[in-house]
């Protein structure tokens, strides 16, 4: 066994390349781990930064003055956030807490319709057996809405910290991408000479990821639009609130559209019950659903991240069970990153072996 390990340890690592590359990324998540908190502030404004870097750079191919480009898109970046902040946030909010609001009688009316199934059903489902899993449910959702107020009140105490990102984020984003240059050299000091992997995968990421952030970022206009019209002309409540929850759903791929359509199904069969127009409104949900994972995103990602959609889930649960909504959230990325290391060593040990059979050829 120990040989198996040592041959395969000496066919992926023997290229110093391969070695420094594993090290980094050793570093990188050890770093994330013990001071991810206290690092997030950068690592928020890192992210923010790459994104807005695309623009910058089209800028500066006009011919435009880094410093006065940069400028210009941080302005209009925190203008758009602040709109959205001033426009929507408020009719999310004022939705979501309508929504809140109705939830026990929406809850009250699903165990009435709940336990009027052993009567329609008396040789199928035992009254005695639902009603004790009701109550569990009821008692499990009692604990959960405690723990939610609990976590609610501690958030106020961050409300400093989330005071300083709206500061120091804005800040750190402006310099980093009206120093970009100069930032990038001071790193590449750090980094040891044999690093021709390192920049093979980060050659392989950038272009990846900046086709996958851009196509996402359409994709989440297209649908949350589509589906906010969609539901406003069908005249269902709460419309704009979830639409923009079918719009974020496709940041996480299959999942997030199985997920959301739990709450529009929940919200249209309190409002019409099964009517003709609750599954007319479903009819329409589908047909956005479909031509998004038919027609939108091959069109969006024809170049972007090729990743098969089991090993998306697999990411999607992996680094969400290790960093929570974060983790979900960049899933995708973090997946493209383990391919292109794999990649990268494998193209590599491909590189050992040849030169190994040359070696004995020889």
């Amino acid at each position: 066994m120990f040989k198996v390990f040592s041959d395969w340890y000496k066919r992926k690592f023997s290229d110093p390349d391969a070695a420094t590359l594993l090290v980094m990324i050793l570093l990188s998540v050890l770093t994330l781990i013990i001071w991810g908190n206290m690092l997030a502030p950068v690592i928020v404004a890192v992210v923010l930064a790459y994104l807005l870097d695309w623009p910058v750079e089209r800028l500066s191919r006009l011919g435009v003055a880094r410093t006065l480009g940069t400028s210009v898109v941080v302005l209009l970046f925190i203008s758009l956030c602040t709109l959205i902040m001033l426009v929507l946030a408020p009719i999310i909010f004022k939705q979501g807490t309508n929504l809140l609001k109705e939830t026990p009688q929406i809850w009250a009316q699903s165990q009435q319709w709940v336990m009027m199934l052993p009567e329609r059903y008396p040789g199928i489902i035992d009254g005695g057996q639902l009603q004790q899993m009701w109550q569990s449910t009821n008692d499990k959702i009692v604990a959960l809405g405690q723990q939610l107020i609990t976590a609610s009140f501690s958030s106020l105490v961050n409300i400093a910290a989330v005071l300083i990102y709206f500061i120091l984020v804005p800040l750190m984003i402006f310099f980093m991408l009206k120093d970009k240059r100069e930032l990038l050299d001071n790193v590449s000091k750090l980094l040891p000479r044999e690093r021709r992997l390192i920049k093979q995968v980060g050659s392989e990421m950038n272009t990846q990821i900046v086709n996958y952030i851009r196509g996402k970022v359409i994709e989440i206009i297209i649908v949350g639009t589509a589906t906010t019209v969609a539901f406003a002309v069908m005249d269902l409540r709460y419309a704009v609130l979830l639409g923009v929850l079918v719009g974020l759903s496709v940041l996480i791929p299959y999942i997030g559209a199985a997920v959301v359509t739990i709450p529009v199904a929940i919200v249209a069969l309190f409002q019409w019950g099964l009517t003709p127009d609750f599954w007319y409104l479903m009819i329409v949900y589908g047909v956005i659903q479909t031509l998004d994972g038919n027609l939108l995103v091959p069109l969006l990602f024809s170049e972007a991240v090729s990743l098969h959609p089991v090993y998306i889930i697999i990411a999607v649960l992996f680094f969400g069970g290790i960093w929570g909504f974060w983790g979900v959230f960049f899933a995708i990325p973090l997946a493209t990153l383990v391919k292109a290391v794999g990649n990268a060593w494998s193209e590599q040990s491909q590189i050992n072996n040849q030169r190994i059979k040359s070696g004995l050829e020889g």
